[in-house]
């Protein structure tokens, strides 16, 4: 059964948000804290999860990831 699941990163001081999506959460947090790659999360020491929720359809992900992107800070 697969899982996407739409999460939320921020910095030490919670001052930096980072939303994205993918189907393998700890895969990509872990991508993300290595800072392997020139990305904004690495520019930004972002990778503090602070929220996260999960679906069982990449659609519904994707739709869920651009409202919350919407949402004013």
């Amino acid at each position: 059964m697969n899982r996407f699941y739409v999460y939320i990163l921020t910095n030490k001081n919670n001052t930096v948000l980072y939303i994205g999506f993918t189907n393998n959460l700890r895969k990509r947090i872990k991508e993300h804290r290595s800072g392997a790659t020139k990305s904004f999360t690495k520019r930004y020491n972002v990778h503090k999860l602070v929220y996260f929720e999960y679906t069982l359809y990449v659609n519904n992900a994707i739709r869920r990831e651009k409202q919350l992107k919407h949402w004013n800070r």
